[in-house]
């Protein structure tokens, strides 16, 4: 097999294709990944509205446990559409969180949600 160079990017430079050390090299940089950083902004806690701390509870916590903490309460109630599973029915608990609306999408869930987290 004839070997040919391939350019790969300068920090590693050129390469001879069929070479497994250079291969490996090229490889093994690749597939390094970056770690990522959490995002503050969810791991804040914040206080809910009346509204929504009666169906959460009135410490504060995280948007993350907020929105963990509604969806198990409607999978509890079995507040999903049976129809269409992307919709939710509202209770007299939730009613007043999804802005008096009965019959939301479960998109539109977290948005609803975080307008009672201050």
């Amino acid at each position: 097999m004839a070997r040919r160079t391939i350019k790969i990017p300068s920090r590693i430079g050129n390469l001879t294709f069929g070479d497994s050390r250079a291969t490996a090299l090229a490889i093994g940089e690749s597939s390094k990944a970056k770690k990522r950083k959490p995002n503050a902004a969810f791991a804040k806690a914040m206080r809910p509205s009346s509204s929504l701390a009666a169906v959460v509870g009135a410490s504060a916590m995280p948007r993350t446990e907020v929105t963990k903490k509604i969806w198990g309460y409607i999978k509890r109630n079995g507040l999903m559409d049976k129809k269409t599973g992307s919709f939710v029915n509202a209770d007299s608990k939730l009613r007043p969180v999804f802005g008096g609306k009965s019959h939301i999408k479960t998109a539109d869930v977290p948005k609803l949600v975080s307008k009672h987290l201050k």
